[in-house]
Parts: structure tokens; C-alpha cells; sequence
């Protein structure tokens, strides 16, 4: 992976590459951010510029995924009481080289496997101690990245840690996570924190093909290129989106005065229930941002509002007035609670129909 193939974080690149001009390079790192921000891809693109620094002939192997010293590890499912990434290595393989910045839930969707629990095993820790007793086949340095390091069970952190603790001579190791929340704080006490933030609005618009449609597209990215990418490529899928949103406000609106109109949000529920949980998540997080459009326009800063709905005759107008100061933080805590609820595995069906039976509440709420 080159440094100019990552989407915008220059300041980071700059940092990284000057550390490994100047052989300032920690021994374990670890890079916390969301997988659309660069953290993979900044990861691949470091592990490059090392080899390429010991031996320039070797870059094209890095770009490639097949340098025989830059070993990978990455969340699988058992199967057959097997649960070593190297099984899938070249599915995974193929899946980053398409698109570095691929999410967890991608991953999952690429082996068809989203009902399965994935995750780094201790078996998989006692192969990678395995792999780096041997010497470089290249003579230099070797190098582990170890991709959603926040999947490693209780037995495989702690026999990374003593890796970690004590590395072969020449070795790299970086670890890659959303966030530390998972991560074990022996591990943390150990790694050089590189914090990946999201990526700047900027970086994006210019990156993204369609330029009628990028300012939108960047603004719902909220600086997540995989995301971006996305919603770039399937405008079906942001038309889906506005699709259930109106369909859940014209349920909560009516529901105050037909309660039976509940049963259509739990249909409603419940059709969202069958996607996978990415798309579960990325509607949530188009929720609230239509919801925050919609406060903007109620306050008369029309000039910040990049997108207005209008399917099927939705009056934009009139339902921006319900959404305001004295409900907008209530409405956004409970799709936040929502969001967070599925993506640690919560039943979807039961999470949304609560969500958006409470909107009906939250809706009708008179300002202050």
C-alpha cells in the first residue's frame, strides 16, 4: 500500500513515515480507529516502506499481500475445532486487496458466515509465535499486523502479551482496533498508541467519483471512507434509506391517534431486522444525521441543510417544526442506545421495535 493511495490523514502519514526514517519505529503499536478511517491501510502502507527501506525489489510483494515476512492474523470462526486465520488467508486476501478499508461486517459478509462468531483464538496466538521462531526469509526485519485485535479471547490476548513481551530481534508488530475498549490493559501498557482519526470531509468530497452527489455522500460518511465508498456506489441503498426513514416518521405521527398503527413499526422493525448488522448501523447513523438536517432547517439555517427529503410527497417542512431543541437529544441518545445495542449482538427485531415505538413519544414533544 503506497502513503498517496490512503485517503487524506497527511499529518498521521507524515508522522509514521518520519518515524521510520529517523529508526524511531516502536516494536508493538497499536492503531485505534474505525476501519473506514485508514487503520489497515496505514498499517500496510508502514509495513512497506520498512521492507522497502531494507530492500526496494520487495515492494511489489507488500502490495501484493505475499511478502513472506509480513504475516497477518485476523478474526475467523472454528470449524472442525479449527479456528487459525491462515485458512482463509487468501479470501481475506482477496476481499483487502478490492478494498483495504473493508469493515469486520464485510469480512463476515465475504465468507457468507454473519450468524457465525468470529474471533482471534489462542491457537492462532501460539501459530504466530510459531511462524516468528523462524528467521526472515529476506534477511530483515519481519512484521505481524494483526487486523480487529479487539476479537482476541481472553487465552489469545494474554499469549499475545507475552509476544509482546518478549518479541524475536527485528520483529514489528501492529495491532489494529476501533477502539481500546476491548484490548486488554497489559496489551495497552505495552503498545505505542497511534489514535487513526476519522478522516477530514475534505479528503473525502475530493476522492469520491460523483461530484453532484459527494457533498451528501461525505456528509453521511462522517469521515469513514468505507462508508463513503458505500453509499458512492449503491444509490439504491441511500434511496432505501429514505424509503424506511418516512415510512417510520409517518407511523410515529399517526400512532398518537391510532395506536394500531404500532403494528406497522413493528413490521417495520422487523423488515430492518433482516439486514445484516453493517446496514443495520449505517441507517441508524442516516437517522440521526436526517434528524440533525432537520433541527438545522427548523432554526432557520437552511444554508447548512445539503439534503432535503421529498419521497412520496414527504413535507419536509412541516416535520422539520417537531424536531428541535427540547426532543432532538433524547431522539439521538435513543438511536445511539440503538446502535450500540446491535452492534454488540442484541436482538435486532426486539432493539428497533423499542426505538421506534419510543420516536412516537419523542416526536410529539412540545419546545420549550
Amino acid at each position: 500500500m503506497k502513503w498517496e493511495q490512503i485517503i487524506g490523514q497527511q499529518a498521521l502519514k507524515n508522522v509514521l513515515q518520519d518515524s521510520i526514517h529517523n529508526s524511531r519505529v516502536g516494536h508493538a503499536q497499536l492503531f485505534l480507529g474505525e476501519e473506514g478511517y485508514g487503520v489497515l491501510p496505514l498499517a500496510l502502507a508502514m509495513a512497506q516502506e520498512i521492507f522497502e527501506k531494507e530492500n526496494p525489489s520487495s515492494v511489489h510483494k507488500v502490495e501484493n499481500l505475499n511478502h513472506l515476512d509480513l504475516h497477518f492474523s485476523f478474526p475467523v470462526f472454528s470449524e472442525k475445532n479449527l479456528s487459525l486465520s491462515k485458512r482463509y488467508f487468501d479470501q481475506w486476501r482477496e476481499m483487502i486487496l478490492e478494498n483495504p478499508y473493508s469493515s469486520f461486517d464485510d469480512w463476515t459478509s465475504f465468507l457468507e458466515s454473519e450468524n457465525k462468531q468470529f474471533f482471534i483464538s489462542a491457537d492462532e496466538a501460539e501459530d504466530i509465535g510459531q511462524r516468528f521462531m523462524l528467521k526472515s526469509f529476506e534477511g530483515g526485519s519481519k512484521i505481524l499486523i494483526v487486523w480487529r485485535a479487539d476479537k482476541m479471547n481472553d487465552s489469545a490476548a494474554n499469549k499475545i502479551l507475552k509476544f509482546l513481551e518478549e518479541p524475536p530481534k527485528n520483529t514489528y508488530i501492529i495491532l489494529c482496533a476501533p477502539s481500546a475498549n476491548d484490548i486488554l490493559p497489559t496489551i495497552l501498557s505495552r503498545c505505542q498508541i497511534v489514535n487513526v482519526p476519522r478522516i477530514d470531509n475534505d479528503d473525502i468530497l475530493q476522492s469520491l467519483p460523483n461530484k453532484e452527489t459527494a457533498k451528501e455522500i461525505g456528509y453521511q460518511a462522517q469521515g469513514d471512507w468505507n462508508l463513503a465508498r458505500f453509499l458512492s456506489e449503491n444509490n439504491v441503498g441511500a434511496s432505501e434509506f429514505e424509503t424506511f426513514f418516512i415510512q417510520w416518521v409517518r407511523n410515529a405521527f399517526q400512532a398518537k391517534k391510532k395506536p394500531e398503527v404500532l403494528r406497522e413499526i413493528v413490521k417495520w422493525a422487523h423488515q430492518i431486522a433482516e439486514w445484516n448488522r453493517e446496514k443495520q448501523i449505517k441507517f441508524l447513523n442516516y437517522c440521526i444525521e436526517i434528524f440533525r438536517l432537520a433541527m438545522l432547517q427548523n432554526y432557520g439555517n437552511d444554508n447548512l441543510v445539503y439534503k432535503k427529503l421529498s419521497e412520496g410527497n414527504f413535507n419536509w417542512s412541516a416535520f422539520s417544526k417537531f424536531i428541535h431543541g427540547a426532543n432532538i437529544v433524547s431522539i439521538v441518545e435513543e438511536i445511539t442506545d440503538a446502535s450500540y445495542h446491535i452492534s454488540r449482538n442484541a436482538n435486532s427485531k426486539i432493539v428497533l421495535t423499542d426505538m421506534g415505538i419510543k420516536l412516537t413519544r419523542y416526536i410529539h414533544k412540545a419546545s420549550s
